[in-house]
């Protein structure tokens, strides 16, 4: 690989890696402990969670996406898998907001948006789906009473209304009815959709969802990635033809392509490979080089990741965001978990070295969500800090050793 990020001197330069230490294992656990900690003040007393300013004090907005309830079942039940006290407070108030608000009991499905008792935005999104199966795998996994009834309605509606067979693939959105919302076609989804479908084979044995995630990643990282130099678009036709045109909202649907996505989806199909009994495949060097690309064209001059690029590779949105960094980490501490490789190691002890020192809050707990090229603290984007999803894993992929995801540490 081709790393052209100097080497800070100290610790960088030593031999060995970080992972085998002690120290940077308990630093590992002590910082998710930490996170689970400050996103703990999230419960309202009444059904729903807060958004947290950066003190950790609730923030005024009552706006609650299913994104974010599910996200938080699932990150309690990872911390229910380390010790951490009073996790399960946390997963059964999820747990019982997405039977009471989200759960569309006129049209089946899930709400994406609510507004203290409100409907906020009816539409049924792919994206939040599949987040729904991965809040119900987890909670599965620590046994959590109401987790197979969800995972059941979950399921049937992932299969009724996006699960596209012939293409292998999730549908993107449709309105609250199920009539058609748009003809839009995304990556995302699909990406999380083999996270989720990953935790739910963890979670029950059910081949059927390992072979759906093995044929998402077939199409993206089978076919899509080599013939785009391995970089992935985002945006496709009702056909799935790559929509080069594309420029939807630019948080969430930015054009070209996002170089956080490349080390998800690298780091979820090493552990398809591992969890179907690492079969004689090329499934570990697409990943790498899907990875080691990602790292190539997105690393910014003083650290961060850009969030996006063009097809070519050049940055197009140089925002430094909390989120790819995260991923980055799990990514390269998962390769190091299969082959430990000093490039490797080197990529892993930079990534977490500029985390520590402009992400991750010392203070309060929790990371900021986005810095500016000088590593100051940006405000004008994202409202207090709205996740703990993407960071706490960043702390316990690597800390687990393992490829596949639901293991005691």
């Amino acid at each position: 690989m081709d790393n052209t990020l100097p080497l800070p001197p100290g610790p960088h330069s030593e031999p060995g890696f970080w992972l085998d230490t002690s120290e940077h294992r308990t630093w590992l656990k002590d910082q998710a402990m930490r996170q689970l900690a400050f996103f703990s003040a999230s419960c309202r007393t009444e059904p729903g969670f807060f958004i947290l300013d950066h003190d950790g004090s609730p923030l005024p907005n009552t706006l609650q996406e299913l994104h974010t309830t599910t996200r938080l079942v699932h990150s309690y039940a990872l911390g229910h898998l380390i010790g951490f006290q009073g996790a399960e407070r946390i997963i059964d108030h999820g747990m019982a907001y997405l039977n009471s608000h989200h759960k569309d009991r006129d049209h089946t499905g899930y709400l994406w948006a609510l507004d203290g008792d409100n409907i906020k935005d009816d539409r049924k999104l792919a994206y939040g789906h599949v987040f729904v199966l991965l809040a119900a795998s987890s909670a599965k996994q620590i046994g959590h009473p109401e987790a197979d009834k969800l995972l059941t309605e979950v399921r049937d509606v992932l299969d009724t209304h996006f699960w596209d067979d012939e293409a292998g693939l999730y549908c993107d959105e449709w309105n609250r009815d199920w009539t058609p919302f748009s003809t839009y076609r995304g990556m995302n989804a699909n990406m999380h959709g083999v996270e989720a479908l990953l935790a739910a084979f963890e979670a029950t044995g059910d081949e059927i969802y390992l072979t759906r995630a093995g044929r998402i990643l077939d199409f993206f990282i089978g076919r899509i990635a080599p013939a785009e130099n391995w970089r992935l678009p985002e945006h496709f036709t009702s056909d799935w033809q790559i929509d080069r045109g594309y420029a939807g909202d630019p948080m969430f649907r930015p054009a070209g392509t996002t170089p956080g996505h490349s080390f998800e989806l690298g780091r979820l199909q090493l552990q398809h490979w591992d969890l179907s009994g690492r079969p004689n495949s090329g499934a570990p060097e697409s990943s790498r080089r899907l990875i080691e690309q990602a790292l190539k064209d997105a690393w910014l001059a003083g650290g961060g990741m850009a969030y996006t690029l063009d097809f070519g590779g050049r940055v197009a949105n140089a925002s430094r965001f909390w989120w790819p960094v995260a991923e980055a980490i799990g990514a390269v501490g998962t390769l190091i978990a299969l082959d430990k490789r000093q490039e490797d190691e080197i990529w892993y002890r930079n990534l977490w070295t500029f985390a520590n020192e402009t992400f991750v809050d010392h203070q309060h707990g929790g990371w900021f969500p986005a810095v500016d090229e000088s590593g100051d603290i940006v405000t004008s984007i994202f409202d207090g800090k709205p996740d703990i999803y993407h960071s706490l894993q960043a702390c316990l992929f690597p800390l687990s050793g393992r490829l596949s995801r639901m293991v005691p540490l």
